[in-house]
């Protein structure tokens, strides 16, 4: 499906992150909960589930700086499919009580080392298909004839995404053998990926190795069961992709020529936004820009392979910043803040019509907010991807705000709010009075208490796509909100219970989505 074709029919959404799920110990996982979620999307009327980049994070937990582009993080994973897999015993997917977030997290990882060894046990296989047995004696009996089909389905996982998955696979390795170190602090013949080191290291870490694409494997084998559940309901899946890749990544590691890197692996320039009205010195992110020249001579393939992936995950997906395609913000590296940086141009047309000509259709959607000139709205134009709107932004100016309903288009996507921003709640607390009382006469003095209003407005939008944030539709406020730009503790961590859905909020929603043509 393209982004333009999302819009075609008047659809509504649901953002709410796969952490946020209730269920799993540490974070929302692949289990039990991901399908009961689709079933109330279903029952609510709604046909689109957003989240955020599923990717694995750094310790910030922060989903828009992923280790790799491509790879899913393993803590989403369901130990209890794992069980039923014969992988891993029920006793074994029983957390202990007590522990904290961070404790939990890592329980799972460690419930993921015991159910690769329970695959090889029952396999009788090292998880690249060779049987195991100790020097000088014969290697075990085959598998039974039953588990040959999952030994062809891993190794066809593996080849299939070789060109991420063995690079992130040591990536990933030599990361735990380096403490956690970024790869730019690695010894040098694996910084700068000699290949004699390599060879010697995916000799040495071998096992960790198959743990790691074992993993991935299993990830993805449980996201596409979702994916078909999802669809069998008709619920489309909403990614999140963004536009620039942490330096600390297996892809800028492992694909330096892409990117904009000295001799060292240091950036020569860094990615950001100039000063605005929100930010004096404007926000200096420090993820290394892209070599564009050098993509280009090979028809953008690395864009096209990080698409492949995003789409055999999600239905359409949402590229952050998405202006960085027709200009970026160019900071030098030595620069503290983002005030001495500069516009250069993207090849963002030559890009859009190699995804063209590869997907024939374009399943994206620009994330086209705050200062937005005109050659990206020509871009976002020429290439019919939706735009999206955000009602938080919008009453706080005259009636030219293109926020405000009446501006809105049928090629776009209406929010409330996005993760970036304080819940409705929280945000109409703290709105200045004028702005408060200008809302109000523009929605017509509405007696719903709030965040209703603002719903209503959403779904009563010409936008073709209406997402509410989940924390919205249970009238939360801002200690519930997702995230807070540029507060560097806390955020990614919001989870939700079902108890706090009121019995009737499904018939209610379902009737509202009906009544403005989203069913």
């Amino acid at each position: 499906m393209s982004g333009r074709g999302l819009t075609e029919q008047r659809r509504a959404g649901v953002l709410a992150h796969l952490s946020s799920l209730p269920g799993g110990p540490g974070n929302g996982d692949l289990g039990a909960h991901s399908r009961y979620f689709v079933d109330w999307l279903a029952n609510c009327g709604f046909s689109v589930w957003q989240m955020l980049p599923l990717g694995p994070t750094h310790e910030d937990l922060c989903p828009y700086q992923c280790l790799s582009v491509h790879a899913a993080d393993p803590g989403f994973i369901d130990l209890q499919q794992l069980v039923e897999a014969g992988y891993l015993s029920a006793e074994q997917a029983i957390p202990p009580t007590d522990l904290s977030r961070s404790e939990l997290l890592n329980w799972r990882y460690q419930r993921l080392r015991d159910a690769r060894a329970g695959f090889v046990a029952r396999h009788g296989q090292n998880g690249k298909g060779q049987a195991q047995g100790e020097e000088g004696q014969a290697p075990p009996p085959p598998p039974p004839p039953e588990t040959n089909s999952e030994l062809r389905e891993l190794r066809q996982f593996r080849a299939c995404h070789s060109h991420w998955l063995e690079d992130y696979a040591l990536y990933m390795a030599l990361r735990r053998e380096n403490e956690f170190r970024p790869w730019w602090e690695w010894p040098q013949p694996l910084r700068d990926r000699q290949p004699q080191a390599l060879e010697e290291a995916r000799e040495r870490l071998g096992e960790e190795l198959n743990q790691v694409v074992f993993e991935q494997f299993i990830f993805f084998r449980q996201w596409a069961a979702l994916r078909a559940y999802a669809a069998e309901k008709g619920v489309l899946l909403f990614g999140d992709m963004p536009i620039f890749v942490a330096h600390d990544s297996a892809e800028v590691w492992a694909q330096r020529e892409y990117f904009d890197l000295g001799a060292d692996g240091q950036p020569l320039s860094v990615a950001g936004v100039p000063p605005d009205y929100f930010a004096a010195d404007g926000q200096r992110w420090g993820n290394p820009h892209y070599n564009w020249q050098r993509m280009a001579e090979d028809g953008f393939k690395w864009w096209l392979q990080r698409l492949e992936t995003q789409l055999e995950l999600f239905d359409f997906v949402r590229l952050d910043h998405f202006r960085g395609l027709a200009a970026y913000w160019s900071i030098p590296v030595e620069a503290e803040t983002a005030r001495d940086g500069h516009w250069e141009p993207a090849p963002g047309h030559d890009l859009l019509s190699a995804v063209a000509q590869r997907f024939g259709q374009i399943p994206l959607v620009a994330e086209d907010l705050g200062i937005i000139t005109d050659d990206v709205v020509a871009l976002r134009e020429q290439f019919a991807l939706p735009g999206m709107k955000v009602l938080q932004f919008a009453f706080d100016s005259d009636s030219a705000n293109p926020y405000l309903p009446h501006n809105h288009t049928a090629d776009s996507v209406v929010y409330t709010g996005t993760h970036d921003n304080d819940t409705t709640m929280g945000w109409y607390a703290d709105l200045e009075p004028w702005v408060t009382e200008r809302m109000h006469s523009y929605l017509g003095h509405p007696n719903e208490p709030m965040p209703w209003p603002l719903v209503r407005a959403s779904l009563a939008s010409v936008s073709g796509l209406a997402i509410l944030p989940l924390q919205d539709l249970l009238a939360l406020g801002s200690d519930h909100r997702m995230n807070i730009p540029g507060v560097a503790e806390g955020n990614w961590r919001w989870r939700f219970e079902w108890e706090w859905l009121p019995d009737d909020l499904s018939g209610w929603l379902w009737e509202l989505n009906y009544l403005y043509g989203r069913v």
